[in-house]
């Protein structure tokens, strides 16, 4: 469960996708992904989400529909073989949403905010299933806040998920971090500004899941070019995130994360209840 009142989630980030933006999160071969799979949940993720198919918006990565059905059902089949913790499947397309669901998955995280594949919404409705609903660039203007441009996004792809039949209880949001480059504000700045006013999305009424594990606004903040030098950054944004109002951490280095989690969740609260 995530909400409000209930202790902060640790989301694992596995991937089966070689071209990942993040080589060391790639798992290599079943064992490997299995392996991984079970250091997360003994470290205290409590959901794992799995991607076959990198979404970085700078990386030309796109793979057929078929390959990522492939590789996500995979996956997804092994590990809810072996594994209690739900599973979420990291996709914005119909096919490998629909394979994963099959497969054993619960949740299905779209970094398209529903606007990826029309057919997607009533795949999610149909099979009552969760969603992490992420804040993603569409065409046409948006309020010149970074924070006012996230909640008009999300606010409209839970008009898309009402339309569709997706129960709102089922429903978690995403900021969309690293996913919008086309602002008048530059990219690196419209995440810190995004994070920084994170509780305006409680105005959206759902509980808020933030993403922020090595992404290049880290590189660009704190001059580490490579993803695996951005860890301290990584948790350092997972701290602000929880301090701003963050009911769930998406992260690639789960037991790291996972300390930082309860550190700022028990200061959240010594800071709320003072």
């Amino acid at each position: 469960m995530i909400g409000d009142g209930l202790d902060v989630v640790v989301i694992g980030a596995l991937n089966v996708s070689p071209e990942s933006f993040y080589p060391g999160s790639v798992a290599h071969g079943p064992d490997d992904l299995l392996r991984r799979a079970e250091a997360m949940v003994a470290a205290g993720a409590a959901i794992l989400d799995v991607g076959a198919m990198s979404t970085a918006p700078y990386r030309e990565t796109a793979i057929s529909a078929t390959e990522e059905e492939d590789r996500l059902a995979g996956a997804i089949s092994l590990l809810a073989e072996k594994l209690e913790v739900p599973l979420s499947a990291d996709t914005s397309r119909a096919a490998p949403a629909r394979a994963a669901l099959q497969a054993g998955a619960r949740v299905v995280n779209d970094v398209t905010g529903l606007r990826g594949d029309p057919e997607l919404p009533g795949i999610v409705a149909r099979a009552e299933a969760g969603l992490i609903v992420m804040a993603a660039e569409r065409p046409g203007p948006l309020p010149a806040s970074p924070e006012a441009g996230v909640r008009t996004v999300l606010a409209e792809s839970l008009d898309m998920a009402a339309e569709a039949g997706i129960d709102a209880a089922h429903i978690v949001v995403d900021p969309g971090i690293g996913f919008f480059r086309q602002q008048s504000v530059a990219w690196h700045e419209w995440d810190c500004r995004v994070l920084a006013g994170l509780s305006e999305l409680r105005a959206l009424g759902r509980p808020v899941c933030v993403a922020v594990s090595r992404k290049s606004f880290i590189g660009a903040v704190a001059d580490a070019p490579d993803p695996s030098s951005r860890l301290p950054g990584s948790l350092a944004a997972a701290a602000i995130a929880v301090m701003g109002g963050a009911h769930a951490i998406r992260a690639h280095d789960v037991a790291e994360t996972v300390q930082a989690v309860r550190v700022a969740q028990a200061l959240r609260r010594a800071r709320d209840e003072g």
